[in-house]
């Protein structure tokens, strides 16, 4: 029954709600549910259906002003219940909902609805309802068909809810189990994102607000807790630029993966590369990349630079040890001349390559590296008018991004975790499980001055 509370819907507020919500749509088996978020047959058909059934859920939720520890609540469902004409949705304890209204999404009129006790609940649809839980219960338009019929319907409502949206210090915070699999989260004007711990897009609206969407797809609920500051832009300056046509700057490659990348373990892979984005005008950003190597015999690390970067001060050393290993750089042809080997990957006479050298590795022994490099890559990472650009495609199934201080997230095409670090800027973690690369997408503005010194130093938990 806990599970059906978080189907609970989750609002959008004011009128524009709507609209905001247009592309919706992943398709997704119909659901049973066995709590009070369940839509039931006509009370003749109850016996036959017992439960009621829904699909295609979609919460978008907009926190209000901190204040008023309040949320508006956009939720679109597709109810799936053969034959039914009513549908319930539960209220969620300690919430208290105002502003209410449904909608019909295929003809945009409104359905009417009332608030009734579980009790009441049970005897006019839905006989599994709780009974110490209220439900909004709501006259469909038209009964729905049978054979994967369906009667689409949109909630909006506004929840008072302290428990899940409160201020802590000068931060705010969102915390909520959200039972339904795709969610968004709208934060104020003026807040800039600063933690979530549910890999998420970021986006931004047209007025510049920062949306969060994800989707869950483990079991049970997503224990979603987002953390966001004041220290955001404000009015013209924050709206996003103009979505355009143009591509990422990074060649595709020219070969999926192997049938041996595509089949090994990646969760056993324990490469970690992190960035560390240095100012954009520079087209600058540092990185450390971790590796444990276990072949008997092998020497020898090759990076391969990409094209179109160039790469400086690159160092390492064995975490084993904590010794320094010896490190060149060399061209293709050099690579060639010396008889150096590349596993096979096709490397251009004048493309850099940075060699690692460490003791070989000995049989059932292993090393662990870290190799450090700087690069500048003007097709990766570059300034665009006021916003910060980052695009880049990460292969490894582990890699992190931290913005430069003072610089605050915006948009993110691939979800990932977002975080602080001890020193105020932000991180983002991406794990990727599938053999194929993400195109890593990052838009970032600076903070506002009027951004609090605690805002810009971050927090430690």
């Amino acid at each position: 029954m806990r599970r059906v509370t978080l189907l609970l819907p989750f609002l959008i507020a004011g009128p524009a709600a709507p609209g905001a919500l247009a592309q919706l749509a992943a398709a997704q088996p119909p659901r049973q549910t066995q709590s009070p978020h369940e839509m039931q047959p006509t009370p003749r058909q109850a016996q036959a259906s017992p439960h009621q059934t829904q699909q295609e859920e979609y919460t978008r939720y907009e926190l209000l002003a901190p204040e008023t520890a309040s949320f508006a609540i956009v939720y679109e469902v597709s109810a799936t219940t053969p034959g039914a004409t009513v549908w319930f949705n539960p209220i969620r304890k300690g919430s208290v909902a105002s502003d209410e209204s449904v909608i019909d999404m295929m003809t945009g009129q409104p359905l009417k609805f009332e608030q009734v006790s579980g009790t009441e609940a049970r005897t006019s649809g839905l006989p599994n309802a709780s009974v110490d839980t209220d439900y909004i219960r709501v006259q469909l338009a038209r009964p729905i068909p049978g054979d994967g019929g369906q009667a689409r319907v949109r909630v909006i409502k506004t929840y008072k809810d302290p428990r899940s949206y409160y201020r802590d210090g000068d931060a705010i915070v969102f915390t909520r189990g959200l039972g339904i699999r795709r969610n968004a989260v709208v934060l104020p004007a003026g807040y800039q994102l600063t933690e979530c711990n549910v890999p998420s897009q970021v986006l931004s609206l047209p007025d510049g607000r920062t949306q969060i969407s994800f989707m869950h797809q483990a079991p049970g609920q997503a224990a979603l807790e987002l953390r966001a500051r004041p220290g955001a832009q404000t009015g013209d300056a924050t709206k996003p630029h103009p979505l355009t046509n143009a591509r990422s700057g990074e060649p595709p490659p020219s070969q999926g993966p192997t049938e041996r990348a595509r089949l090994s373990e990646r969760a056993h892979q324990d490469r970690d590369i992190v960035y560390f984005l240095q100012s954009p005008e520079t087209s600058a950003f540092s990185l450390y990349h971790d590796y444990t190597e276990s072949r008997e015999g092998t020497d020898r690390y090759l990076n391969v630079v990409r094209t179109g970067s160039t790469v400086s001060s690159p160092s390492g050393k064995v975490l084993d040890t904590g010794e320094a290993m010896k490190v060149d750089v060399l061209t293709g042809a050099q690579l060639e001349a010396a008889g150096i080997e590349t596993a096979g990957e096709q490397v251009a006479p004048d493309q850099q390559v940075v060699v690692f050298h460490f003791p070989a590795v000995k049989k059932g022994q292993s090393v662990r590296l870290r190799m450090l490099e700087t690069y500048k890559a003007p097709q990766s990472y570059r300034l665009d008018g006021d916003e910060l650009v980052f695009d880049r495609s990460f292969g490894r199934p582990r890699n992190s991004v931290v913005l430069p201080k003072g610089w605050y997230l915006t948009e993110l095409s691939i979800p990932g975790v977002v975080r602080q670090t001890p020193n105020g800027e932000t991180r983002i973690d991406f794990v990727n499980g599938r053999p194929d690369a993400i195109d890593v997408l990052i838009k970032a503005r600076k903070a506002s001055a009027s951004a609090s010194p605690s805002a810009q130093a971050g927090s430690v938990r």
